[in-house]
């Protein structure tokens, strides 16, 4: 049986409409989640409340910390950059390796203990002296009026905003949710619609259309990321299919990331990924002609490398999370040979580093 919604949970949510058989459906992802009164979605903060569609998580999150860009990952999005990185809970996918299942699973809100109105999260982003702020641990998607809200108020006082979700949204909603955002990190989980189906309960089309959309519509700056599951999405057909997709669909400009699976959640019997394996993946990456792939949850230093795609030359030494040597010009120009490198650049005032600092959010 469903929780009940409280008082507080009840904010107004978009992308729904009724249907004649009484129930209401809600029109935010490719789930099309059909409710009754008191009824959750799948995400479970999505619900039917008074005849209408209410999001529960406005405005609560599981918890804020500031983060190095490259967390998220974003190796091409303003790097060394600190970037203030929140969440809430629930999910509409059902990933059975998810590695943040304590957030993105919960189906009550007891981890929800912190509360933030949008114009206080953009104000401590710039009191922390973060370039951006990140919409990350759980989906954005299933609290798209919270994050575009929170958009809005970053935008109005010059800080930077990123999606870190799976793709899973409906054409609408799509193009309003990214219009707020400046970058995203895009999870292209598998390149089967049959793993999809059976380890997410999804499906893959339309992951790859809100990429399709992404890259040859918008202005936002796109970077992939697969996690890479020993024998369920790691052979190396699959691997070739998807990156030579990528470098024909999206661009070879955009990096991929391939990153290390370890045991979690309802995965606990598979091995982690072997670095030998990720390797491999990258190298299939760059035959495919993609000009920027990268190894990560691994110390890697030619995986974390960015390479001019003219020159060849070294423009960022990457460990884990920290650079270790930068080459880029402040117009995002290889400093050897003067060739673009795809991306989002500025002025490098060094590095943030590896750490990562809980926050509390002031009521402003």
């Amino acid at each position: 049986m469903d929780e009940p919604i409280g008082i507080e949970e009840r904010y107004p949510a978009r992308y729904w409409h009724r249907l004649e058989d009484g129930r209401i459906q809600c029109d935010l992802c490719p789930r099309d989640c059909k409710l009754q009164e008191g009824q959750r979605g799948a995400c479970f903060v999505r619900g039917r409340i008074n005849d209408a569609m209410v999001l529960t998580t406005y405005g609560r999150s599981s918890g804020f910390c500031v983060d190095p860009i490259e967390k998220k990952p974003l190796n091409h999005f303003y790097p060394g950059s600190s970037i203030l990185s929140f969440g809430t809970a629930g999910c509409n996918l059902a990933c059975k390796f998810c590695q943040n299942w304590d957030i993105s699973k919960a189906r009550s809100f007891d981890r929800l203990a912190d509360q933030a109105t949008p114009q206080a999260i953009a104000a401590s982003a710039v009191d922390l002296d973060c370039k951006s702020v990140a919409f990350t641990y759980n989906d954005p998607v299933i609290f798209a009026e919270y994050a575009m809200d929170v958009a809005d108020a970053c935008h109005a006082v010059g800080v930077k905003t990123v999606a870190v979700t799976a793709g899973y949204i409906h054409a609408q909603p799509r193009a309003e949710f990214y219009a707020g955002m400046d970058a995203a990190n895009v999870d292209l989980k598998a390149f089967t619609d049959e793993f999809y189906f059976k380890q997410t309960g999804a499906h893959l089309q339309p992951v790859l259309e809100t990429l399709q959309y992404l890259c040859r519509e918008t202005d936002v700056w796109v970077e992939l990321t697969t996690l890479l599951i020993p024998g369920y999405n790691d052979s190396a057909h699959e691997i070739g299919q998807m990156c030579e997709w990528i470098a024909l669909e999206l661009g070879q400009d955009v990096p991929l990331h391939f990153t290390a699976f370890h045991p979690d959640y309802k995965m606990t019997a598979i091995p982690a990924t072997p670095v030998a394996k990720l390797s491999e993946a990258r190298h299939i990456g760059h035959a495919a002609g993609l000009h920027h792939v990268y190894t990560g949850n691994v110390h890697d230093l030619d995986g974390g490398t960015t390479y001019c795609a003219n020159c060849g030359q070294t423009l960022i030494v990457r460990d884990w999370h920290r650079i270790l040597e930068y080459a880029v010009s402040e117009q995002g120009t290889c400093t050897h040979c003067g060739s673009p490198l795809a991306g989002r650049f500025g002025k490098f005032e060094g590095q943030f580093g590896r750490q990562r600092i809980p926050v509390v959010i002031r009521a402003r």
